[in-house]
């Protein structure tokens, strides 16, 4: 996000700047995923329902989505570096909370807050720590960051699964605590305080986003349980519409809007976001599945089934840079399609190779395939959402597509796992293939569909310096977020 608006200078230094935001992003987007491998022990533990752990991981993915660009506009108006502490704040109190949570309610609300804390806590990492760092070493303290988040996303659900085999499931939240505890006094006395250019918040356009969302995913994780045509799962689908409707018409119209919608004019822009809604949806919503039948059906333990979720989750490390390598040749639009064709053909595996008693050799092929194309989405995606928009349009056009990523995945996991509630269950192995199976087919459904949004987008052979350097930096945290 551009910088701009006095700075008071406190003598904190590039070094610091860099340590603390790059810490920050590493902790809020390793809460995306190291959950999702101690499901089943907090299943055990909590006697939760497969409900109750949709709602543990989309408390924290949707209100992170609809709270990311607000949080922002709090930073310009109250000063970046007091609300990014008050957010750090937030979010380790609601990992402790989430620690003590005595039952899966509990649990859930926590989990609720920790999102609220890192909608804060992530946006402003990128205007302090561009406020920080000169010009000429601003892409490489980006990359640093970049590397930090996407570190959190690919190992969280290895370090979830060791610390709930070794310690607690507890522990994936204690873990937060002594990180934020350090982080909070480092903020405020080596981070230099500044504020934005646009001091309105848009209070309205927040209330009707978050409405509208919350509706239509209550909607989805209640439709088994009460009906699709029940009173309250129809309410939910039909007030979250008009919700969502009633925030576009009001974004319209509004003098300083969160979300400008004039940025949708853009095909390529309205193609890209589409796109990334679509393939979180299928790759978010089958991981949390996936990590589950790894130890309910493979009969793997936490850790055990963190390793093996490994190639899939850490493999973008290894293929992001040689798809932004191949972006900055061909253009970004060819590279992010095939991407998620890859992600499709790998989920598209998954579901024609699982069964109960299946081998994990038999597996490993779908998780490179996946994660060699969730490598060829991320970066060559951020880049093409940062050269479709002006310079100063970056930071809302950046917030947008994450926020957009994120509603994705909580739709994803919402729906795939009402698809897997209704084929199947966890009565026994193979009551939980007969679940999973379809529901991998909906999710490589959705990478396809988004594979072939893909193509609506303007073929361009490269975006300016400053756009790449900023897409480069931002794009391993876009993961996950799943």
């Amino acid at each position: 996000m551009k910088q701009q608006g006095k700075q008071r200078v406190r003598g904190g230094s590039a070094v610091w700047a860099v340590a603390i935001t790059s810490m920050a992003g590493f902790i809020t987007a390793l809460d995306n995923l190291i959950v999702t491998t101690a499901l089943p022990s907090i299943r055990k533990d909590l006697g939760g329902g497969l409900e109750d752990l949709e709602w543990t991981v989309s408390a924290y993915t949707l209100t992170f989505a609809v709270l990311l660009m607000f949080g922002a506009s709090l930073g310009d108006r109250f000063g970046r570096r007091r609300l990014f502490a008050i957010g750090l704040a937030i979010f380790t109190t609601a990992s402790a909370a989430a620690a003590l949570a005595p039952g899966m309610g509990e649990l859930i609300a926590a989990r609720a807050a920790q999102g609220v804390g890192a909608a804060i806590v992530t946006p402003l990492t990128l205007t302090l720590l561009s406020a920080a760092v000169s010009a000429e070493r601003r892409g490489a303290a980006l990359g640093v960051w970049g590397a930090a988040s996407g570190i959190a996303v690919a190992t969280g659900p290895l370090i979830g699964g060791t610390l709930t085999e070794h310690l607690s499931w507890q522990w994936i939240f204690w873990v937060n605590v002594p990180i934020g505890l350090a982080l909070i006094p480092l903020a405020l006395l080596r981070l230099d305080e500044s504020h934005g250019p646009n001091p309105t918040l848009d209070l309205v356009g927040t209330a009707l986003a978050s409405g509208g969302l919350f509706g239509i995913v209550y909607a989805l994780v209640r439709g088994n349980t009460d009906g699709w045509s029940s009173i309250p799962v129809l309410g939910g689908f039909i007030a979250g519409a008009a919700l969502l409707v009633g925030f576009v018409l009001y974004e319209l119209r509004a003098e300083h809007p969160m979300l400008p919608m004039r940025l949708f004019r853009h095909r390529s822009f309205s193609a890209v976001n589409a796109a990334s809604l679509l393939m979180f949806l299928g790759m978010f919503g089958s991981i949390f599945l996936l990590s589950q039948y790894l130890q309910t059906v493979g009969g793997y333990s936490p850790m055990e089934a963190g390793v093996r979720m490994l190639p899939w989750t850490a493999m973008p490390m290894i293929a992001g840079p040689l798809a932004g390598a191949l972006s900055d040749r061909i253009g970004g639009a060819p590279v992010v399609t095939v991407g998620m064709a890859l992600n499709a053909v790998g989920l598209g595996l998954w579901a024609i190779t699982v069964e109960p008693h299946v081998t994990y050799a038999h597996l490993l092929p779908a998780l490179i395939v996946c994660g060699i194309g969730m490598g060829m989405f991320f970066a060559p995606s951020a880049n093409l959402v940062m050269s479709t928009v002006r310079p100063e349009e970056q930071g809302i056009a950046s917030g947008a597509n994450n926020a957009i990523r994120e509603v994705g995945g909580a739709i994803g996991v919402a729906s795939l796992a009402a698809v897997f509630s209704a084929q199947g269950g966890y009565g026994s192995a193979s009551q939980f293939v007969d679940g999973l199976i379809p529901a991998l087919w909906v999710g490589a459904g959705a990478v396809a569909l988004a594979a072939a949004v893909a193509l609506l987008m303007r073929r361009q052979r490269k975006a300016d310096g400053s756009a790449a350097g900023l897409a480069a930096g931002s794009a391993p945290a876009d993961v996950i977020a799943a």
